[in-house]
């Protein structure tokens, strides 16, 4: 068996990359699990990034225009009159990214392993028989645990955190989600309340189990309300290189996520696209300075992530009532991106009144995010 690419990890960007380049290339996907979906994703997704991409309208499960945000002591709102993002469902997400793969060509290896690379070949476990696979070229889109990423000997620079999430029965506003920031519940990082509809609501934190316990307590929703559990691990940094010879990283497998939000699955379908223009030119070696735009994202992120960490509760009230002003929320409502955080921030920023509140509250949160 011989493919032009050898794409290992059969998730939304692995199958999302198999979709784009499955005209062009003889294209493999092999996927460790025997189904699609199952892992824990709140699955927001920017809606101007999801038409851009063009992803199926049959996985959104539901649009969102607004979002409350919530301090220790206050809150403020934010709200467009249409949808600013979708949440879908990623079993479906996957599994139409599949088909559509399959439709233009493309061949699936499910419930098959991969085990390393010997003699430029991959070494697939499928079906209790050992396969060795030739390709071209080949690409991770294993996850954060990446195997692919181990064979290739990358290096890895980045805080890993667990992720908990529960789907919840409860009352909920149904076009909007709820953003909490408040260290007395979680240090590590913020809890969300994205609702699926009126009456369900995906629930979650990054951190430790115990921070989604005491926040599912101060929310007051109950843990007998619980439908579904599922956790998983995210990581914040570096993976390098992204490329090395023939075998390419993308999405989660070479930390392709947004430090600020956790998200990975938009980031990792536009370095496809990035990955596609360099195979296509026979210019493999170009990715990642294809990718470059999401590197500045990370690497603003990051910048974020630090300043968050370093920031004291006292200081996120100040900060809350300056992005809770009447001018903050009209910049937040006019120009902020969903996925385009470092353009978020400048428009911000911008404002002189507000950039000398912030520097005000602590000179550091402008030296890092400018």
């Amino acid at each position: 068996m011989k493919y032009d690419v050898l794409i290992i990890g059969g998730g939304p960007v692995g199958n999302y990359l198999a979709s784009i380049l499955a005209r062009d290339f003889s294209v493999a996907v092999v996927e460790r699990k025997g189904s699609f979906g199952g892992k824990a994703c709140t699955g927001i997704i920017g809606a101007a990034n999801y038409e851009r991409l063009g992803l199926p309208e049959g996985a959104v499960i539901n649009r969102l225009r607004g979002a409350v945000f919530y301090s220790r002591i206050q809150s403020f709102e934010v709200e467009r009159k249409t949808p600013q993002a979708y949440m879908v469902d990623r079993k479906t997400l996957e599994k139409a990214l599949a088909e559509r793969a399959i439709k233009r060509g493309a061949e699936y290896y499910m419930a098959t392993t991969f085990q390393g690379f010997r003699n430029g070949k991959a070494v697939l476990q499928h079906l209790g028989e050992r396969l060795d696979v030739e390709a071209d070229f080949y690409v991770g889109a294993d996850g954060v645990s990446s195997t692919v990423a181990k064979a290739i000997g990358a290096k890895t620079k980045a805080e890993f955190l667990s992720g908990y999430e529960v789907e919840v029965v409860g009352d909920f506003r149904e076009d909007f989600v709820e953003v909490w920031v408040n260290k007395d519940l979680n240090e590590d990082f913020f809890m969300w309340v994205a609702p699926v509809n009126r009456g369900l609501a995906r629930v979650g934190t990054l951190g430790s189990i115990e921070a989604l316990n005491r926040f599912l307590r101060v929310r007051m929703l109950k843990p007998t309300s619980i439908v579904e559990f599922k956790a998983g691990s995210v990581g914040f940094g570096w993976r390098k290189p992204w490329i090395r010879g023939n075998v390419a990283l993308i999405g989660d497998a070479a930390l392709q996520i947004k430090p600020t939000t956790a998200g990975g699955i938009v980031f990792g379908m536009l370095c496809a696209h990035a990955l596609r223009e360099a195979l296509l030119s026979g210019r493999p070696d170009q990715y990642e300075k294809l990718c470059k735009d999401i590197k500045n994202q990370i690497s603003f992120g990051l910048r974020f992530r630090k300043v968050f960490k370093g920031m004291g509760q006292e200081n996120i009230e100040r900060v809350f009532e300056v992005l809770g002003s009447e001018e903050a929320r009209e910049v937040i409502e006019t120009q902020a991106d969903f996925d385009d955080h470092v353009r978020t921030a400048k428009a911000i920023l911008k404002r002189p009144r507000l950039l000398a509140k912030l520097i005000r509250i602590s000179p550091s949160i402008v030296r890092y995010l400018v």
